[in-house]
């Protein structure tokens, strides 16, 4: 059984990842969350597919935090839609988030290269 502080870095892991696609997709303009999650999943060739009980409470922690902001506006069908946008902070936090991801994706990176190196004796 993993220890809790394990656990609660691996859901933090997770939700920062969540975190940063969202703030990513939402540096390319305001979207709602069913656009925010289409545009992922599109941008993934269709490997991340977030669903509904990820999205939304992580749009409404982002927004808690002053990273996104939203508004009510009618979409083209007519639907009354929840509209998120990237805040001033929340462009702080997107450059910070990106520059921590580089540096893990780097680490894993670096550790995958070396295991196709033969070892030394």
């Amino acid at each position: 059984m993993p220890k809790p502080e394990r656990y609660r870095s691996r859901i933090e892991l997770l939700q920062g990842t969540l975190d940063l696609l969202i703030l990513e997709t939402l540096r390319w303009g305001p979207s709602h969350g069913y656009g925010i999650t289409q545009a992922m999943r599109a941008s993934s060739g269709a490997v991340l597919q977030v669903d509904t009980g990820s999205m939304y409470p992580a749009l409404h922690r982002l927004e808690r935090q002053g990273w996104i902001a939203s508004e009510w506006k009618v979409s083209d069908n007519k639907q009354r839609v929840k509209v998120y946008k990237l805040t001033a902070t929340g462009k702080k936090q997107l450059a910070s988030e990106r520059s921590r991801w580089e540096r893990l994706s780097a680490a894993i990176s670096g550790i995958l290269d070396a295991a196709k190196r033969p070892r030394e004796a």
